[in-house]
């Protein structure tokens, strides 16, 4: 068995396009009024086609149409796709297929389009239930319009996740108490819930080196919101499987599994990234962020990749040990070992298990509640 069936094989593909952008994103999105989506179509399906010839055979876990925002998309378009990778690659019986979406571009007529063309599961940008702090970060939903685009979504799918922004201007304990309890209030079956981090090259990044973006909480505070949310989420059955992610048991990303398993992805789009096994090699997979860059690269060349790099088997176990700690049921030291070259250094596991950063079990190494709340660290610590 190679090292990425560990993990799974998994589609990525990136839709650049959004309505605006928010002043807290560095994801590749871009503002565009026309989009030729037929021309769209065309590239994504030359794509398919490429990496399926490369990858032939493999069965197929989880489908990602990330952004941007995918919800843009014309149903017919999200058919075509899924359409090409059913003839593609053969599918496993519990595939998942998900797409994400913004409050404000959500139509009933829509959400049933992309169901019929075969996605399974939503991931709903909230990003907070506060209307105030909305126009803050940008969105431009309500949260009477998140609450009902989160209603029409339960209606037509399964399974919806949706994300939640904290460690907001001026926002306290008690009032993040609230929005958490509030959101769990509404049946839902998994979070993704980040802390608000201020990114070079984004309008809050250049805000915030001005001094403009004021009453952000100070690192003891946005570590307390972070206990608390583990608190909150375990009483209600929906406990961090994942640094940042909350499920009912059952009820995981199995697309974002495979990220941090390790596992093999195909990154369709522009500033798509990917990894890839061929012929026993580790490949990494770039692609131009550009949108016109990538289509127009796609259309002459038949091939929308910028990279195609060998990763290394010291590269590949720091990938693992980066992305597996971040799992609540940690990483294997087997596996790591295999990848490295050499096991972990006992004495640091010991440092490490005697301060309450980490626990073995068999040959199963996890980050404690406490570790996770300063993974960077504990990684740190942990590299060889």
């Amino acid at each position: 068995m190679e090292d990425w069936q560990n993990g799974g094989f998994g589609v990525y593909l990136h839709w650049p396009f959004c309505t605006s952008k928010c002043p807290y994103c560095d994801f590749n999105s871009h503002v565009a009024t026309e989009i030729d989506q037929d021309r769209w179509r065309k590239a994504y399906l030359t794509e398919i086609d490429r990496l399926g010839a490369q990858t032939k055979g493999r069965i197929l876990n989880t489908v990602f149409f990330g952004g941007g925002t995918p919800s843009l998309m014309d149903p017919a378009l999200v058919d075509a796709i899924i359409d090409r990778i059913r003839t593609t690659w053969p599918q496993a019986n519990d595939v998942e297929i998900t797409l994400e979406a913004n409050p404000s571009s959500v139509e009933a007529g829509r959400f049933r389009g992309y169901a019929d063309a075969g996605v399974n599961r939503i991931s709903m940008g909230v990003q907070a239930l506060n209307d105030a702090d909305l126009r803050r970060l940008g969105r431009l939903h309500s949260v009477a319009e998140a609450r009902a685009a989160f209603e029409t979504a339960r209606s037509v799918f399964a399974r919806v996740n949706f994300d939640l922004i904290y460690a907001r201007q001026d926002q306290t304990l008690a009032d993040w108490k609230a929005e958490l309890t509030e959101a769990l209030a509404m049946a839902i079956d998994h979070f993704s819930l980040y802390q608000l981090t201020i990114e070079d090259g984004t309008a809050f990044g250049a805000r915030h080196a001005a001094g403009g973006l004021r009453g952000l909480p100070e690192d003891d505070l946005a570590a307390d919101m972070y206990l608390m949310t583990q608190d909150i989420c375990e009483a209600a059955g929906l406990p961090a499987y994942e640094v940042s992610n909350h499920a009912h048991p059952g009820a995981e990303s199995r697309h974002n599994l495979i990220y941090w398993r390790a596992g093999d992805y195909a990154g369709i789009g522009p500033g798509a990234h990917g990894r890839l096994t061929l012929k026993g090699q580790r490949l990494a997979t770039d692609t131009p962020k550009s949108p016109l860059g990538w289509l127009t690269q796609v259309e002459k060349a038949g091939n929308g990749e910028s990279l195609r790099k060998a990763v290394s088997l010291p590269d590949q176990s720091i990938e693992y040990l980066m992305m597996g700690l971040r799992l609540r049921a940690g990483l294997d030291m087997d596996r790591y070992t295999h990848l490295s070259g050499i096991p972990f250094r006992r004495g640091t596991l010991t440092q490490l298990q005697d301060i309450g950063m980490i626990e073995i079990d068999g040959q199963r190494l996890r980050a404690t509640r406490n570790g996770r709340a300063v993974l960077n660290a504990v990684i740190r610590e942990l590299m060889p």
